[in-house]
Order: structure tokens, then C-alpha cells, then sequence
């Protein structure tokens, strides 16, 4: 074990290395710039060649696209995340700004599509065929075929703006800063972020719990006479989890990027909104420094992965 995890560990350097080349690559391919974003097109048509590219040269996008690169990469090693292009605000304390918030609602959604896939999903497999199991499946299929912006704009005219039962947007009122004051904004763009990802754990708990019903290893259980909640919850609920394990652990990175949308729509000051309004400005080091965030996360979720499917099926061999 000790092994693999080293040689994970050591694989993570040059995949994120060769990710955020790539990803540096394809925005350099993207038309205009920080400066085309900042100068309207008014004052732009009047500014001089000369002027533009004296813009350009000290903000350094003169240089050639590998020489910008590094030099972005040579500042993250040195723990130099930049400064804003548009704002000139120090990136790192924009991302970590928000970066709390966001991960607030996506461990939020990722809780509840967590413990409600995994019970409607185990619950409807021991209930297979009864009229539990068929609305539970109807649910699952109109989880997916949702829009979750759609969703988002629904609960908020029935939950919000009819009902009054929680608010419209935003994540906290003027004065209050405790976690109890959060709650209201935070459930219910928890359970839109994570409604999609329930419907989809409630199908992979469903499918695995009823595959490992089948196996050989429950019959004998069950002829030795132990409890049949013993054998579910023991025997088959700790291997079918295996799957769901492997669904969770990469769905959090993609509720991460995923909130952009819903963190749009209920106004929520998180880090995909602060994305959009940087792709949205040709800010650059901006885009890098949470696309670099995205890639550690999508990268250590894997890691993880394995390491938890490992412990959880004494049948994978990692060594």
C-alpha cells in the first residue's frame, strides 16, 4: 500500500504539469486579451499602436506564449499566484476569498446526494419490483434529465418567491456571519447543485446492491442463518458501496466546476463566479490558478479513489 501511494503521489506531479500546459495552450488560442477587455471599444479605436503595445509589455502578453508559461509556472513554485489583470488585486487572495464558499456548497450537495442516493438506491434494490422501486427509478431518470439551471429557477419561484420559505439568493445577510446565519441560503442551492448526482448514486447503489445479492458469498450467509439485516447491511451494502465510492469521490471535483451555474443563478460569491467573470475579462493568470485547482482536485480525487476501494474490497491489489 505504502508503495503504491508513493508512486501515485509521484505520477500527480507531471499529469498536472502536462494538464496546465495544455490548458495554457488552448487559451492562448482564444481570441483578444486582458487589454481588448479593459479598454472599451470607443477609447480602443483612438489608442495608438505604439500605446497598446506598451499596454501589452507591461502586462507582459508581448512575450512568447512558452516564456509566459513558465514564467506563470515559475511563480506558482515560489508560491507567487500573481495579481489580477483586470482588478490588480493579488490572486491568491481572490481564490481563497471565494474558494470557501464554494466548497461549502459543494460539500453541502455532495452530503446530501451522498446519504440520499445511497439509501433510496439501497432501499429500492431490497424493494425490487414494488411500487417504492418504480417511483424511486422514475425519480432517478427525471434527476438526469433536468437541467439543473432549469431546476434552480423553479425552486426559486416555489421555495423563495411563493412559499417564502427560504431565500432567493445570496449567502448570508448584512451582520450575521455565523454558519447557523448561512443554513437558509445554503439548502437550497445545496440540494439543486446535488439533485442531479442523487439521481445518479441512487442508480449506481441500486445496480451494485442488486449485483451483490446475487453473489455466492450472500446465499451462504443466509444459509448459516445470520439476520438478513446483518447480510444486507454487512456482507452486501460494504461491497456494493464500492462503485458508489468510486461515482462520489469523482463527482466532487465536477460539483466544483459544476457550480458555476448554480452559484450564477442564486447569486452565491464562489469561485465559479468569479470564473466566469475572468474568462469573461481574458484574465489569464486568473483562469490558470482556478483551472489548476480544478485539475489538483479532479487528480487527488482519483488518488483517493483507489486508495478507499482498496480498503473497502479486500479483493483489489494495489501493490
Amino acid at each position: 500500500m505504502l508503495s503504491f501511494i508513493t508512486r501515485r503521489l509521484l505520477i500527480l506531479i507531471p499529469m498536472l504539469l502536462i494538464i496546465t500546459f495544455l490548458i495554457y495552450g488552448g487559451l492562448e488560442l482564444t481570441p483578444g486579451d486582458a487589454v481588448s477587455y479593459m479598454i472599451s471599444p470607443d477609447v480602443l479605436a483612438n489608442i495608438s499602436a505604439d500605446r497598446l503595445a506598451e499596454l501589452r509589455e507591461s502586462l507582459g502578453l508581448n512575450d512568447p506564449f512558452i516564456v509566459r508559461y513558465f514564467k506563470w509556472l515559475g511563480g506558482v513554485l515560489k508560491g507567487d499566484f500573481g495579481y489580477s489583470l483586470t482588478s490588480g488585486v493579488p490572486i491568491s487572495r481572490i481564490v481563497f476569498d471565494r474558494l470557501g464558499a464554494t466548497l461549502e456548497l459543494s460539500v453541502a450537495a455532495l452530503l446530501f446526494s451522498t446519504i440520499m442516493g445511497s439509501l433510496l438506491g439501497t432501499l429500492s434494490a431490497l424493494k425490487r419490483g414494488s411500487f417504492f422501486d418504480n417511483i424511486v427509478t422514475v425519480f432517478g431518470m427525471v434527476g438526469v434529465s433536468i437541467p439543473r439551471f432549469f431546476f434552480a429557477l423553479v425552486s426559486i419561484l416555489i421555495f423563495s418567491l411563493t412559499l417564502n420559505w427560504l431565500p432567493a439568493g445570496g449567502r448570508i445577510f448584512p451582520g450575521y456571519d455565523s454558519f447557523l446565519d448561512r443554513l437558509p441560503h445554503l439548502i437550497l442551492p445545496a440540494i439543486v447543485l446535488g439533485s442531479t448526482m442523487t439521481a445518479g448514486v441512487m442508480r449506481y447503489a441500486r445496480s451494485s446492491m442488486l449485483d451483490a445479492l446475487n453473489k455466492d458469498y450472500i446465499k451462504t450467509a443466509r444459509s448459516k442463518g445470520i439476520p438478513e439485516w446483518r447480510v444486507n447491511l454487512i456482507h452486501g451494502f460494504r461491497v456494493a458501496l464500492t462503485p458508489v465510492i468510486v461515482l462520489i469521490g469523482f463527482r466532487l471535483p465536477m460539483l466544483i466546476g459544476g457550480s458555476v451555474v448554480i452559484e450564477q443563478v442564486f447569486q452565491w460569491p464562489g469561485i465559479g463566479k468569479e470564473f466566469v467573470a475572468a474568462v469573461k475579462g481574458q484574465n489569464l493568470p486568473l483562469i490558470m490558478m482556478i483551472a489548476m485547482f480544478s485539475v489538483l482536485a479532479v487528480l487527488i480525487a482519483s488518488f483517493l479513489v483507489d486508495v478507499f476501494t482498496a480498503l473497502l474490497d479486500p479483493r483489489i491489489k494495489l501493490d
